[in-house]
């Protein structure tokens, strides 16, 4: 575990960012069954979900470090009520799924908490005693406590991940370069099932001098903290 206080530069683009890993958080956005596995929400918007696959490796390594170094790790699960009282009828009727959010599939009642669909998945499972973040919507700051939990813990810096880029990743990044945080996003550690938008995500994050934040990957973060 790193020293208090102990700063240390990260590679990254636009330029290097250095961090305090006691004032670091890792947040694993959304890395759920019901996105990637067949049978869920992601499947019956008629994706590949194999595509998100690329990143689990990455993101397991980027937790080993963190749990090692001490970083703090939340994660988060999209996903509704039972009784969908929080899912907007917007939200709920949007687009032609195959299944839409509340009905029944291979993995339970799609999108819904509690179900086994809604879990995140087993390799990125989250160990005792880390924060799981339940949101109803694509920002893990909207209608949660994460706000409270970052400021409680005196956390500056987030390492953001998970899926998808240009969706509840960057929806996150957004939210907190607003309130203040910085933001480094390891690419490789994130996916879409659009390629093309994975990739122009991160360099939206990174233009005009890193507007919303730094992207680096999860080789230079263990350069930086192991």
């Amino acid at each position: 575990m790193l020293n208090m206080g102990s700063e240390v530069t990260v590679d990254a683009e636009p330029e290097p960012i250095a961090l305090d890993p006691q004032k670091t958080a890792v947040i694993m956005i959304d890395m759920q069954r019901d996105f990637l596995e067949p049978g869920g929400f992601g499947e019956t918007l008629g994706n590949d979900v194999s595509l998100l696959k690329k990143a689990v490796g990455p993101c397991k390594a980027l937790l080993d470090l963190a749990r090692r170094t001490g970083i703090l790790v939340i994660h988060t699960r999209e996903g509704h009520r039972p009784d969908l009282s929080d899912a907007p009828k917007a939200k709920v009727e949007r687009g032609a799924p195959s299944m839409r959010i509340g009905s029944p599939g291979p993995m339970g009642r799609i999108l819904v908490r509690g179900e086994p669909g809604h879990d995140l998945i087993p390799e990125l499972y989250p160990l005792p005693g880390e924060p799981v973040i339940d949101k109803p919507g694509k920002g893990a700051f909207y209608a949660t406590d994460l706000g409270s939990i970052l400021q409680h813990r005196g956390i500056e810096t987030l390492i953001v991940c998970g899926v998808t880029t240009e969706v509840c990743v960057h929806t996150t990044v957004r939210e907190a370069n607003d309130r203040g945080y910085k933001c480094i996003v390891p690419g490789d550690c994130c996916a879409s099932y659009f390629p093309e938008f994975h990739e122009m995500g991160l360099r939206m994050i990174k233009a005009q001098g890193g507007i919303f934040g730094w992207v680096s990957d999860s080789q230079k973060l263990q350069r930086a903290l192991g």
